[in-house]
């Protein structure tokens, strides 16, 4: 257990915060998707103050880690919107994957968006997103490809590529067309859960269906339970919808100044923006108590 930590007040009440769940891009990242300074220096604050520090993220763990590179050795790494979580060696410490017949269940009832749909497996190199017909020179996914086509395979039809449980299911496409899908996907979510990243400003959207326990909440939850923690113990900090349910989880939910619209809620605190280092401020003011 951390013998220190960092202490606010917040709402009116004496909070000390072990644990912070921080969101990848949109938070710890600007939007050049680079990593201030300022923000890693504040998690290495956080991290000799005694605060676990877990980043949350949407990517996969090859993705993911590099981000990390320069950050403590101790942090953990929630992936692929909570279903995996590993440590900076690698180390698998969590994994919530999705079962193969439900995996076949959903491609089946969304057959209309296979062009947009993709399976995302636990692996570490090749064909860990496995399309059937994609068209990759889309601009939301040609920048995506050139940087890692190879880790991405094609099977036809789509459903062969489910050899084992996967991560997710997951779509990609214009905002409006993933807003009505994600509707009717969450219509029928008894044996998965849903959760949507909207990029408005480039009319892009991620739809991820994960497991009914692997999500960003059901993950940081589970990392404080291992560390012996209570939700008024954590912290969280997020910019878009797929934060939501970490935000809700966290007795001190942060949000990004340059968050989706709908995500804020009262009483919810709000930090800068991701291009001023909003991050650094919210550890340094709501888990550190420096002004």
């Amino acid at each position: 257990m951390p013998q220190r930590a960092g202490r606010h007040w917040f709402p009116g009440v004496f909070c000390v915060i072990r644990l912070i769940g921080i969101d990848v891009d949109g938070t710890l990242l600007d939007s050049r998707g680079h990593l201030p300074d300022d923000n890693r220096d504040a998690i290495v604050e956080a991290v000799a103050a005694g605060i676990h520090v877990a980043l949350v993220t949407g990517r996969s763990y090859p993705f993911a880690r590099p981000v990390a590179e320069t950050l403590p050795e101790s942090i953990t790494l929630i992936v692929s919107s909570g279903a995996v979580e590993r440590a900076m060696d690698g180390t698998v410490l969590g994994r919530r994957l999705l079962d193969r017949r439900i995996a076949e269940t959903v491609l089946e009832a969304t057959r209309p968006y296979r062009d947009h749909a993709a399976l995302i497996f636990d692996r570490d190199d090749s064909n860990q997103i496995v399309f059937e017909t994609m068209n990759w020179e889309h601009p939301g996914r040609k920048h995506y490809w050139l940087r890692n086509q190879h880790l991405i395979g094609q099977t036809i039809p789509l459903e062969d590529a489910l050899v084992e449980d996967p991560i997710e299911v997951m779509f990609n496409g214009a905002a409006t067309a993933m807003r009505t899908l994600t509707d009717s996907l969450r219509r029928e979510a008894r044996d998965f859960a849903v959760s949507l990243t909207e990029y408005v400003h480039r009319d892009f959207s991620l739809i991820d269906v994960t497991a009914p326990n692997a999500t960003k909440g059901h993950a940081l939850a589970w990392r404080a339970e291992q560390l012996g923690l209570g939700r008024d113990e954590v912290m969280a900090v997020g910019d878009n919808f797929n934060d939501l349910e970490m935000l809700e989880y966290a007795g001190t939910p942060v949000v990004m100044a340059n968050a989706v619209e709908g995500l804020k809620r009262p009483g919810w605190l709000v930090t800068r923006h991701q291009d001023d280092a909003g991050l650094a401020r919210a550890i340094r003011q709501f888990a550190l108590g420096v002004s």
